[in-house]
């Protein structure tokens, strides 16, 4: 294909659309800020870039996927706002608050940049895969945009004016993060009663409360084993965060999410930030003193 498309951020989901990408016979060049992570992309055919300046020069469509805000404004802002060719194209997959993809887009349009919100849902074997699903916001993306798109996702929604695409992103994770806590307090509540976690793991796949996230979450459960992570604790709690942030602006209260939000807390307190989420099964819930048995 013509577009030559560059990928910034080899983390699992931006290693799993680069891959999309190089089997849907696009141009890739990648850049990541730990190197080795771009080795198994070289030799899957994509170029490999020394920086992330070097990795934009003449690129149509550049595919962003870092961790929070701060490694975006420090990639696009500090590094690239001066070496993205005007027509370019920032497709953002970040998972940033509502209020900072409208600033940044407004920041790269002045240098003449599109940004592309676009907000993805699925895992790194989806992203793989070209599976995802991905949330879109603002200005219809340009051909050359859909085309990249369509090359990663199964399903791609436009969802309305900048900063919607991560208002609902935020809603989906805090989903997540809610359902996965509750289903490590589960484990909790069966082994605290003498029994082993698989009976109910094993139960739950074969019950009206399975779904695709829950069985995702249960397998690092069942293993016990939660690294590589999909989605580590330390996005989780970085999400749930953004989510009360936003909630806050809007006067809205998310105490159930609060709550969860605590419970990351503890699992980057013990070291266990790197983790998938799914970990709060192997913490103690410490007891709230505000609850009684004696009744």
């Amino acid at each position: 294909m013509g577009t030559r498309v560059t990928v910034i951020g080899l983390g699992r989901m931006g290693s799993g659309m680069a891959t999309a990408l190089l089997d849907a016979g696009f141009a890739v060049t990648v850049h990541n800020r730990t190197a080795e992570r771009a080795e198994a992309l070289r030799a899957a055919g994509a170029a490999v870039a020394a920086s992330a300046e070097a990795a934009v020069e003449g690129a149509d469509v550049v595919l962003v996927s870092l961790a929070d805000e701060a490694a975006v404004d420090g990639v696009l802002t500090d590094r690239l706002l001066d070496r993205l060719a005007p027509a370019a194209s920032i497709v953002d997959t970040s998972t940033v608050s509502p209020e900072f993809a409208r600033a940044t887009a407004a920041r790269l349009a002045v240098r003449g940049v599109t940004r592309v919100e676009a907000c993805v849902i699925g895992n790194p074997e989806m992203a793989r895969q070209g599976r995802l699903r991905v949330l879109v916001a603002g200005s219809p993306p340009p051909a050359a945009v859909a085309e990249v798109l369509a090359a990663c996702a199964q399903d791609v929604r436009h969802v309305g004016e900048a900063g919607q695409a991560s208002t609902l992103k935020l809603a989906f994770n805090l989903l997540l993060g809610v359902q996965t806590a509750g289903l490590a307090e589960a484990v909790s509540l069966v082994e605290a009663a003498g029994m082993a976690r698989g009976l109910l793991l094993d139960a739950l796949e074969n019950s009206g409360w399975r779904s695709p996230v829950l069985s995702f979450r249960a397998g690092y459960m069942q293993s016990g084993q939660y690294r590589p992570a999909a989605f580590s604790a330390e996005l989780m709690h970085k999400d749930l965060t953004l989510a009360l942030r936003e909630a806050r602006a809007c006067g809205a209260e998310l105490p159930v999410v609060a709550r969860a939000a605590d419970r990351y807390a503890e699992a980057l307190a013990a070291g266990r930030g790197a983790d998938d989420a799914a970990v709060l099964a192997e913490l103690t819930c410490p007891p709230d003193p505000g609850l009684s048995t004696s009744e």
